[in-house]
């Protein structure tokens, strides 16, 4: 029943996507976000749902009579060359014989980021496209909450099987990256009910990440709520919400929960802290000794005997940036970093656009929570291997789309910023949000 469910949605979304390109978009989110084929048992398990989504998408956007543009802002300049870097590092990389399999999802990846920027064009198609966000990553939330609250913590919670977020770990930065999206969808919402449903998606989601066990999305979160109180024009009643989050989990999470919460201290104690050191400084070695890195896949056994400290202490890269260092070098870390920084900024422009308009404020919301998944995704990504994972760079997009919408192609009807202002944004000295 399962797989019938998912081959019906996916195809009867076919004839919608050559009208608009922003479903294909969304649906290609909803499967490399949510991976709902990993839920079923037959023939839809392994059927490439995504790639016929992708190339009808890309169709639907070639016939399409409105202009596919795309914007050369920072970010999308960064991005492209990101993928050019990652591509000529791939030609020369220390273990051929692994390297295109992951070559070929990454591109994928930015092909289909590049995809989103040129079809999300109006405000409903990013409202949307940041509800497939929410939601796909929400499903696992109340999934994974409701499995830690009747087993009493006592289990990790997993991703689906065979997806890139079925490591505890892994979905634990998932969650922690979404739950900004997730609380979006609960501010943006009039409707008393979708507020609480959308509050309660949020609560569910932060017990699931929780009942992961990972302590990378303990800090991740940890930061991620702090910043989100900052950006809160509510500062009194978030913080006290947030101030309820710890009595909480510590009456709904066992001691060995703790325990291992604990352990973050007593690291050199620790068996998997110190292979993850090893590993940081085997990226540092390959970096070192190869301008372009080792390309995808070299955090191999055989580069680990070469490279590494301890020769047969391996390790995979357990951080966004060693995995890039690694993989691409200092050159390609660089990058890494210039593209989240740009983000950053492209945010900060948002919502300085929309400070004092009533009308922009689920943009200004959007922009803010956007900033905050950043936050969780660099501080939890920082002891986590998902430097190429869909979602955060989804939530990049979402960014160069509002700021396009907003600022440089606005809907008819709608002037554009003046450059004059823009400029003088950038200019008059004030820094990021």
């Amino acid at each position: 029943m399962r797989d019938v469910l998912v081959f019906l949605i996916v195809f009867g979304s076919l004839p919608f996507i050559f009208r608009r390109p922003a479903i294909g978009v969304m649906m290609f989110a909803w499967l490399s976000l949510m991976n709902p084929h990993r839920l079923t048992y037959g023939a839809a398990f392994d059927f490439p749902f995504a790639a016929i989504v992708s190339v009808v998408t890309l169709l639907a956007l070639l016939m399409s009579k409105r202009s596919a543009r795309l914007p050369m802002t920072p970010v999308t300049v960064v991005l492209i060359l990101f993928a050019c870097w990652m591509s000529l590092t791939s030609l020369f990389a220390l273990e051929p014989q692994f390297v295109w399999a992951e070559w070929n999802r990454v591109m994928k990846t930015c092909g289909m980021i590049l995809v989103a920027i040129l079809a999300l064009r109006t405000k409903g198609e990013i409202r949307a496209q940041a509800m497939v966000i929410g939601l796909s990553l929400g499903f696992y939330g109340i999934k994974g909450g409701v499995f830690t609250i009747t087993s009493g913590g006592g289990n990790h919670v997993y991703g689906p099987e065979g997806s890139y977020i079925t490591d505890n770990n892994a979905l634990a930065l998932a969650l922690v990256t979404a739950l900004p999206i997730i609380w979006y969808l609960h501010l943006d919402n009039t409707k008393r009910w979708l507020r609480l449903a959308f509050g309660g998606v949020a609560a569910l989601t932060v017990v699931a990440a929780a009942g992961s066990y990972s302590r990378g999305a303990l800090l991740g979160g940890a930061a991620m709520f702090f910043f989100l109180w900052i950006k809160s024009r509510q500062k009194v009643r978030v913080g006290l919400v947030l101030l309820l989050v710890v009595p909480l989990l510590g009456l709904l999470m066992p001691d060995q929960w703790f325990d291992r919460m604990q352990s973050i201290d007593n690291y050199q104690q620790d068996a998997s802290a110190m292979g993850r050191i090893n590993a940081w400084y085997f990226a540092f070695n390959v970096a070192k000794a190869n301008f372009l890195g080792g390309g995808f896949s070299t955090f191999s056994h055989a580069m680990f005997a070469i490279y590494a400290p301890e020769p047969f202490n391996h390790h995979a890269a357990h951080s966004i940036y060693f995995q890039v260092l690694g993989e691409h070098g200092f050159v390609g870390l660089f990058l890494f970093l210039l593209l989240m920084f740009c983000a950053w900024r492209t945010g900060s422009r948002i919502l300085r656009f929309c400070k004092n308009r009533p009308e922009l404020k689920w943009a200004s919301n959007l922009a803010a929570m956007c900033q905050v998944s950043i936050i969780g995704y660099a501080v939890g990504g920082a002891f986590l291997t998902l430097a190429y994972y869909d979602l955060y760079y989804y939530i990049v997009a979402l960014l160069v789309s509002l700021e396009r919408l907003l600022m440089l192609e606005p809907e008819p009807g709608k002037p554009a910023a003046a450059p004059t202002a823009l400029a003088g944004a950038g200019a008059n000295g004030e820094s990021a949000r």
